[in-house]
């Protein structure tokens, strides 16, 4: 008995911006969630007190947005039960009243809008408007649509918050070369009677301290997540700058790297502060008594919450996973600890196909291994994006679905990885291409060792960054049959002059800069490289993807084909970078199957073939 492709479909995503209201009658919770068979779209979901769940927004619209194309916070619930949110068709920003039809409040044009936010007492929304590559923080009324610039500071912006009395603006803010979780800066601004904010100071951050979220005390202070020490911990700060406290300090993460403008990592309470803390092996939920810094477990069996936290009237609200059930809104008392599923139950396998996390470090190299009934096994080695990300402990039915199959899986949080401090993390400085891929090489090995493998049958698989590390890890070691790389940077130069704005300077960092270092870009490529090849590629990608264009792919398979390696190459018209409809996940896992019953010599009689071009 194995799982199925549709299984791993239909659990494919979580929740996320999750929302707890006060109301007379309690707390209600909202949330966004993955529609696969939806053709993707994220649907907002409201659950009243006591109530049924019922979905926000109407069939067909798609509360999503392409904020720096990974996309930011994209709708706030409103009083009396409306919404505000940006569609994903027109990039607009609008107002749905209940049984209304949705109204946009933004005017046609070629702006983007994300990270949305209400400040209290205001009939406006406040957001991060793009425009062409240049961000500002704008207000929009919620009836009249004319948009007011509140703010205009660095290159990026998020983050944007009033403060209890109206007086003050913050936000965060950072420029290029730096991407949000090298340096950024915690700013303050008077906010004057017209509604926009006067000259601003910078009260923490810099360009080697990352501060990724802040939210108002008082008047006068400020709590922030931000690393002076090297970890993101929560801190007090005063409004003026004078001040700085570390509330719990720790070895230990309370934060993560922004990609989505809007993820909230802590929310502020009458009890403390609720926060999500810890390792990648073990993310928990934890209540922060900012007076004297003890933490109060409230994670229960979860290994995992997300980066949405949000609390109101003795309830806080998240999104938690274990490595048997998949992510789901989760309500938890403050006093009791009481924990309360609000999202619908997901269709789960039986807890027998289901594999089990080993947590192990190699060579200093952290991991987590997911071992099939029989040993030693073929084994794949997944690579996460980012490559300023990392892959938690939760159900993962895209593992279990190899793993069912005898398969091995071991996921690598190789050096550059967040969750593990930022010296871990700045490992991957001007080594992208190299410490990642003997890394993943080192476990590989490692799992040999250990009995876990069989030498000759290991690949490489992963997506965006992570499918960079496959087709380096091909071209650049010798240790992996195949590879398997999903919408992947197959040459670092060129994907730097043709992607997006935000990571149009990230290789300043993980490579170093052009034209300087123009020598290591030749080195690394595996475009340049592909000769190399240590065994056949699989490369899948969407064609609409505006932050790794298919011509990565193109180039690269051609240049395998040229030096007489094998491939095949499968697009998907409709999908950007990641996959987001049913049909299409189906179709990715059922390739990536037959590619490894190619590789590794066994039958796959259950998926369509899948023929290699090239020469063996």
């Amino acid at each position: 008995m194995s799982i199925r492709p549709i299984d791993v479909a239909r659990t494919d995503g979580g929740p996320q911006w999750v929302e707890a209201v006060a109301t007379p009658s309690g707390v209600e919770v909202w949330w966004d969630e993955p529609r696969p068979h939806e053709g993707g779209r994220r649907c907002v979901v409201r659950r009243p007190p006591g109530g049924d769940r019922a979905d926000v927004l109407p069939e067909g619209w798609n509360a999503r947005n392409r904020l720096i194309e990974y996309g930011g916070r994209s709708w706030r619930p409103l009083p009396g039960g409306g919404l505000v949110f940006t569609n994903w068709q027109d990039q607009r920003v609008y107002r749905v009243d209940p049984r209304q039809e949705p109204v946009a409040i933004t005017p046609e044009g070629n702006a983007r809008y994300g990270d949305l936010y209400l400040p209290p007492g205001r009939d406006e929304v406040w957001a991060v408007r793009e425009i062409d590559d240049v961000r500002d923080l704008v207000a929009i009324p919620l009836h009249d649509g004319r948009v007011r610039v509140i703010a205009k500071a660095q290159h990026f912006l998020m983050n944007p918050r009033m403060s209890p009395e109206g007086r003050h603006v913050s936000w965060i803010g950072w420029d290029h070369p730096n991407m949000p979780w090298d340096g950024t800066e915690l700013c303050v601004a008077p906010l004057d009677g017209d509604g926009t904010a006067g000259p601003y100071q910078v009260i923490a951050g810099g360009p080697r301290e990352s501060v990724v979220q802040a939210e108002w005390r008082d008047e006068d202070t400020l709590y922030a997540i931000t690393d002076p020490q090297g970890w993101w911990n929560l801190h007090r700060l005063a409004r003026d700058g004078s001040e700085a406290r570390n509330l719990a300090p720790m070895d230990a993460e309370f934060g993560g790297a922004p990609w989505k403008p809007g993820n909230t990592w802590f929310a502020v309470t009458r009890e403390g502060l609720v926060a999500t803390y810890g390792p990648p092996d073990d993310r928990r939920l934890g209540l922060i008594d900012p007076d004297t810094g003890a933490v109060l477990d409230l994670g229960g069996a979860a290994t995992y919450w997300g980066p949405t936290v949000s609390a109101a009237d003795g309830t806080a609200v998240g999104v938690a996973a274990t490595p048997y059930s998949p992510m789901q809104v989760t309500a938890v008392g403050l006093a009791t600890g009481e924990h309360a599923r609000m999202s619908a139950p997901k269709p789960v396998p039986d807890r027998a196909l289901l594999p089990e996390p080993h947590p192990i470090v190699v060579e200093g190299v952290h991991a987590h291994v997911y071992s099939p009934e029989h040993t030693p096994a073929p084994y794949v080695i997944f690579v996460h994006g980012g490559p300023t990300g990392n892959h938690p402990v939760m159900l993962d039915l895209e593992i279990a679905y190899f793993t069912s199959r005898g398969l091995g899986v071991a996921v690598v949080n190789y050096g550059g990885s967040t969750g593990y401090g930022r010296a871990y993390r700045e490992r991957l400085r001007h080594q992208w291409g190299v410490v990642d891929v003997h890394d993943c090489a080192r476990v590989a090995r490692g799992l040999v060792e250990r009995g876990l493998a069989e030498a000759a049958r290991i690949a490489v698989r992963g997506g965006s960054a992570g499918g960079w590390t496959t087709v380096a890890a091909l071209v650049h070691s010798d240790v992996f049959a195949g590879g398997v790389a999903h919408y992947a940077i197959t040459d670092p130069e060129s994907w730097a002059a043709e992607t997006h704005d935000f990571e149009s300077r990230y290789l300043d960092g993980l490579v170093g800069p052009l034209p300087e270092t123009r020598s290591r870009y030749a080195e690394r490529s595996p475009l340049l490289h592909a000769g190399r090849a240590s065994g056949p590629c699989l490369m899948l990608h969407g064609l609409e993807d505006a932050i790794v264009d298919v011509g990565q792919a193109e180039r690269f398979v051609a240049e395998l084909d040229r030096h007489g390696k094998e491939w095949a190459l499968l697009t998907f018209p409709g999908e950007q970078h990641g996959w987001r409809r049913e049909e299409t996940i189906v179709a990715v896992l059922e390739a990536e199957l037959a590619f490894y019953g190619l590789i590794f010599g066994f039958d796959t009689p259950e998926v369509p073939p899948l023929k290699l071009e090239g020469k063996p």
